[in-house]
């Protein structure tokens, strides 16, 4: 996962292929347990909290990261618990930023 939260986001262009099946298994392997891929077109991970107060607070780290690294996720935010899914929207699919954001949401 070093690898991963060494990179930057990139911006990729209409037109640039999604990951194959076998590139989203390299990436996936380097991402913390609990992300699932959810018909090789997105990523999604339901992170719990004791409270809607942490989970808000982390929604907002998420929202500032995501600013950052200028690819954001879709965060579903309730009680206790934010899920977040990441795709590329551009390409309708994968690309290795879903994994680098991936990555870096769960360091924080």
């Amino acid at each position: 996962m070093a690898d991963l939260l060494n990179k930057k986001c990139i911006p990729c262009s209409i037109g640039t292929d999604p990951l194959t099946e076998d590139e989203i298994i390299v990436f996936f392997k380097e991402l913390q347990d609990g992300w699932k891929v959810i018909d090789h077109h997105h990523i999604k991970k339901t992170y719990k909290f004791k409270d809607f107060n942490e989970a808000l607070n982390f929604t907002n780290k998420v929202g500032e990261l995501a600013e950052s690294e200028g690819h954001h996720p879709d965060i579903h935010l309730s009680w206790g618990k934010v899920v977040i899914e990441i795709w590329t929207h551009k390409i309708n699919g994968l690309h290795e930023n879903d994994f680098i954001l991936a990555a870096k949401i769960d360091e924080l």
